[in-house]
């Protein structure tokens, strides 16, 4: 296997990356480094997270640099203040034995004045999120005119959080760089547009195939009712009781909700979402770091950039709308050459879709079985056994107690002793999990859902028919037990629905039942559905927002905000 001393790095670099502990590069690094190290060529780099990309562009970026010219020589940018820090944590380790090279942070969040007062004193490398260093543009606080190198990391979260012109915006201010490189976990259109307009002829180097997730993480997949969603995560966590992981939710309020019931409940979980401050946002890291918390709750915009070693599990609580988040979300564990599992808790409905991602993930998903109370009470039992047996005494006094132990025992045997231990230890559990249901979805229950589907299918090939009558007032196969509302929404037949798979999507998306429904008025480009009142914001939180082929979705009440 090659060295990195083989790569042509500089001699300090070798020198620090073996304190590090890093002899042989990984496959990114290998074929990235000896081409970032001309300084001259633009660059591409496709591979999954963990994978040591910071690495494949650090390593080079500090072997080429001017280190006597303390002005701005490159410019990293990144999506998240935690990648930021990340990236400089990293590059610090790396220049261990080159004094001369510095290095700033610059994030949101933070006193703008002191990042301000960092540059000044001379650094050759400025790590970026976006929105702050424009501010420090604006405001003339730095002058990238002498930047050479610039490099894009995890290029297609940037661009998935709204960041495009950004990016265009700071390429703009670099008018004499000699090389671009970007890496990216995936290749979406908006990064091959950007590609072309900024960079010359780039060599592309791809680990893997676009898309693809990490051959080291197992991906699951269990198939529960929707109501049953929340009691299938407890059990799943219960099931792992060395669990260090992170929860992906669709929303801040599903996060916060979950977190806090779980919490109650005695969980060592907290979340991570997008109307935390940034203090609370570093409490949670740091207390999630220290592994003072077992589970983390995020949404995928809080969790981007998130890089926490050891990490066993990441729980998908809902699937995400995208290919390229279900990527980023199992990246967070299996990383750096370990193992790691992916979890998803779904309902019969979304099957399809996930059936989708493992075709464009081209990774094996495999179905498993929800455990069962006794299940759980079992894995929990071998657990503290086990913990039990590794219990070190040799550093306490223990020897002084085992008198009184054996005085205060006489009269009881060895297995009542473990007997009572046990009862100490699982009281809770097995008193929860005695009487625990079963929550898969059985075979039955899926032909069940399939007939209800079918049903879903008549009733919407039929609505055509009843147009008539609830244009007069009355309703088409439906009588809600309460009022009734009309909701717009911004897809239509042009995005390839007809009316049964509309109903099934909407459906899938919500987690409601076809029952809430009624009649559907489909479009070209818009749609208006009809809803019992109740389930009306239940579905436009579910809708509005998310993301259908790259578009966003629209989804309000159509007297407020829908034209027809």
């Amino acid at each position: 296997m090659i060295t990195f001393e083989q790569l042509g790095l500089d001699d300090r670099l070798v020198k620090a990356t073996s304190e590090l502990g890093y002899i042989h590069p990984t496959p990114i690094q290998e074929q990235a480094i000896p081409v970032l190290l001309s300084g001259t060529k633009d660059l591409i780099g496709l591979a999954q997270t963990g994978t040591g990309k910071t690495a494949a562009f650090s390593l080079p970026l500090l072997s080429i640099l001017k280190e006597d010219k303390k002005y701005p020589q490159a410019l990293i940018v990144c999506p998240t203040r935690e990648l930021c820090l990340q990236i400089v944590k990293e590059i610090v380790g790396f220049k261990k034995f080159m004094k001369e090279i510095n290095v700033v942070a610059v994030y949101g969040g933070a006193s703008i004045s002191l990042q301000i007062r960092d540059i000044k004193r001379g650094v050759q490398v400025i790590v970026a999120t976006p929105g702050r260093l424009i501010d420090l543009i604006e405001r003339k606080a730095v002058n990238l005119e002498k930047i050479q190198y610039v490099v894009l990391d995890e290029a297609d979260e940037m661009l998935n959080m709204g960041f495009q012109d950004d990016i265009e915006f700071i390429l703009n201010n670099t008018p004499i760089r000699e090389s671009t490189w970007l890496f990216s976990a995936t290749m979406p259109p908006a990064i091959r547009k950007v590609s072309k307009k900024y960079m010359d002829n780039p060599v592309e180097i791809t680990v893997g195939k676009a898309n693809t997730v990490n051959t080291n993480i197992d991906h699951q997949y269990y198939v529960t009712s929707a109501q049953h969603r929340y009691e299938t995560l407890k059990r799943l966590i219960d099931f792992n009781p060395g669990i260090y992981g992170i929860i992906f939710t669709r929303t801040k309020a599903d996060a916060q909700n979950i977190a806090e019931k779980l919490t109650r409940e005695g969980y060592d979980i907290d979340a991570l979402h997008g109307d935390l401050t940034q203090p609370q946002r570093d409490r949670v890291m740091k207390q999630f770091r220290d592994r003072s918390l077992q589970l983390l709750i995020a949404t995928d915009v809080a969790a981007r950039g998130i890089d926490v070693k050891e990490i066993t599990h990441v729980i998908n609580y809902e699937l995400p709308d995208d290919v390229e988040v279900y990527t980023h979300r199992s990246g967070r564990t299996g990383r750096a050459g370990s193992t790691g599992i992916c979890i998803s808790i779904i309902h019969s409905r979304e099957s399809y879709r996930l059936k989708q991602i493992q075709k464009i993930v081209q990774a094996p998903f495999n179905k498993m079985e929800i455990p069962s109370g006794k299940d759980v009470c079992r894995k929990q039992f071998f657990y503290f056994m086990d913990k039990l047996l590794k219990a070190d005494v040799s550093h306490g006094d223990y020897e002084s107690y085992v008198p009184m132990l054996e005085e205060r025992f006489a009269d009881i045997s060895k297995e009542e002793v473990l007997k009572r231990v046990a009862a100490l230890e699982f009281d809770r559990f097995l008193q929860y999990y005695e009487n625990a249901g079963d929550l898969n979805v059985r075979q039955g229950e899926n032909r069940a859902d399939r007939r209800d589907r079918q049903m879903g299918r008549e009733r919407s090939d039929h609505s055509d028919r009843g147009e008539r009558g609830a244009r007069n007032g009355k309703r088409d196969n439906r009588d809600f037990q309460g009022e009734t509302a009309r909701l717009f929404i911004n897809i239509g037949t042009k995005d390839g629905f007809y009316k049964a798979s509309f109903l099934q999507f909407i459906l899938d998306m919500s987690d409601l039942r076809k029952e809430v429904l009624g009649r559907i008025d489909m479009k070209e480009m818009n749609s208006w559905v009809e809803i019992d009142k109740k389930a009306a914001n239940q579905m436009i939180r579910s809708l509005d927002g998310k993301k259908f082929k790259g578009r966003k979705i629209r989804m309000n009440d159509a007297d407020s905000g829908g034209r027809r």
